[in-house]
């Protein structure tokens, strides 16, 4: 059996504490005082391809919390979901 580095294994410890693999990103939706509960979720349904409930979840912890992940991938697969999200009004970013 191959031995693993510490370093190796330090560096997967790392990678599932943070969440993160490689060079995935985070649509983030933050918490404003101007859309409706509806419109955040139909927005969410719309844009971001979630289902009624995923929707709901998202928006009562940007509520809540102030912002929320609410998509996970690649930085180029994230950007058109972004733009959707600031052309509907929302404030959204890629972490």
């Amino acid at each position: 059996m191959k031995e693993k580095k510490l370093s190796e294994t330090k560096s997967r410890e790392d990678e599932f504490s943070t969440g993160r693999r490689g060079s995935e990103s985070f649509l983030v939706l933050y918490n404003d005082d101007v859309h409706s509960f509806d419109y955040v979720i139909e927005s969410l349904i719309e844009v971001c391809d979630h289902d009624e409930i995923q929707a709901e979840q998202c928006t009562m912890i940007v509520h809540y919390k102030g912002q929320c992940d609410v998509k996970k991938g690649s930085p180029s697969k994230l950007r058109p979901l972004k733009e959707g999200l600031l052309n509907r009004g929302l404030r959204a970013s890629i972490n």
